[in-house]
């Protein structure tokens, strides 16, 4: 399927940019809907786009409740909001939550490039006890203290990727809002821009 640089990217990238400075711009809320049709939200990390492509790449957990959430609903929305600059990014879309049993082979390579791109203290964490449940003992540390840095993925290590549907861009410097829609057609894909009222 052919695809584009999508127009908001650009304005992400520059977000970015200009936001680099702030250790945060790198952190985005991320908003699922569980089984029990309650809203879940939290925060996580920017992992990149994936092999330049529009599609926004999340490293996580599988024991986690958002992939729960995920494998009931495949659908979140991204809130990214740059405190420099004052721009507000929601990006929804459909999300593949890639797994060691994904049957894909291409899917599990750009599991391991995202997992050996992760910094060795961030891969530790996917070999700790399960997120979410009670704690065992006193000590604030019970997973293991090294890691051998060329082994593969952790059977918890997870790569979530969000394809874009919408966007919706607010500027409060300029107060100016744009929304942006993916169009696809003859297996090409477009994206239409609007300006609407901020």
């Amino acid at each position: 399927m052919g695809s584009t640089t999508a127009p908001w990217k650009q304005l992400l990238l520059n977000a970015l940019q200009s936001n680099s400075h702030l250790r945060h711009s790198s952190y985005f809320q991320l908003a699922t809907i569980g089984p029990n049709g309650m809203p879940a939200n939290r925060t996580v990390v920017f992992r990149g786009f994936q092999d330049n492509a529009n599609k926004i790449q999340i490293n996580t957990d599988c024991r986690s409740h958002k992939i729960e959430d995920l494998k009931h609903w495949p659908f979140a929305e991204i809130c990214w909001y740059f405190t420099d600059s004052w721009e507000q990014f929601r990006i929804n879309g459909a999300v593949d939550v890639i797994d060691g049993s994904n049957p894909d082979s291409m899917k599990l390579q750009q599991r391991e490039k995202a997992w050996f791109a992760s910094s060795p203290k961030s891969r530790l964490q996917y070999l700790g006890p399960n997120p979410g449940l009670p704690s065992l003992g006193d000590q604030p540390d019970q997973g293991p203290s090294s890691l051998d840095p060329s082994a593969g993925p952790a059977a918890a290590f997870c790569l979530l990727v969000l394809d874009p549907d919408q966007v919706d861009y607010l500027n409060l410097k300029s107060n100016e809002r744009i929304s942006f829609s993916k169009k696809i057609a003859n297996e090409e894909t477009s994206w239409n821009s609007e300006k609407v009222n901020p």
